[in-house]
């Protein structure tokens, strides 16, 4: 099996030991993203706007690919307030993916300073496969 590593500088830096994403077989496995904003590391206040950050993360890892949010089949969100945040989070998170939606676990977390991580599999396009 040959893996892909991808890396854009249009999306957080890994802060360990792991790749941004990794394609294996046409399969798009992400890291989990913070809501880093690429260019200035900054962070947004509330859960919405952290959402909003990290999947436009997420869109540019995707894009290296050929890919959109739209070719992801699975999405796995870590929430530091589950209870609090669950609303906020996902009319955030309903801007972004249209149907048919991606399968998703949402589940609460002990993060590090952040309110959410997420991470996705995507099926990469035939079309950017070459």
């Amino acid at each position: 099996m040959t893996k892909i590593v991808i890396d854009t500088a249009r999306a957080p830096r890994p802060i360990g030991p792991y790749s941004q994403a990794v394609i294996a077989n046409g399969l798009f496995f992400s890291a989990g993203f913070a809501p880093l904003h690429p260019e200035t590391g900054t962070m947004a206040d509330t859960v919405g706007d952290q959402t909003r950050q990290v999947l436009r993360n997420l869109s540019a890892v995707l894009a290296e690919q050929g890919a959109t949010l739209d070719d992801c089949v699975k999405v796995t969100v870590h929430l530091q307030n589950l209870k609090a945040d669950f609303a906020e989070y996902n009319a955030a998170y309903a801007e972004f993916f249209t149907a048919p939606f991606p399968v998703r676990t949402t589940v609460g977390s002990q993060l590090l300073d952040i309110l959410v991580e997420i991470d996705v599999v995507a099926v990469i396009p035939a079309r950017a496969l070459g």
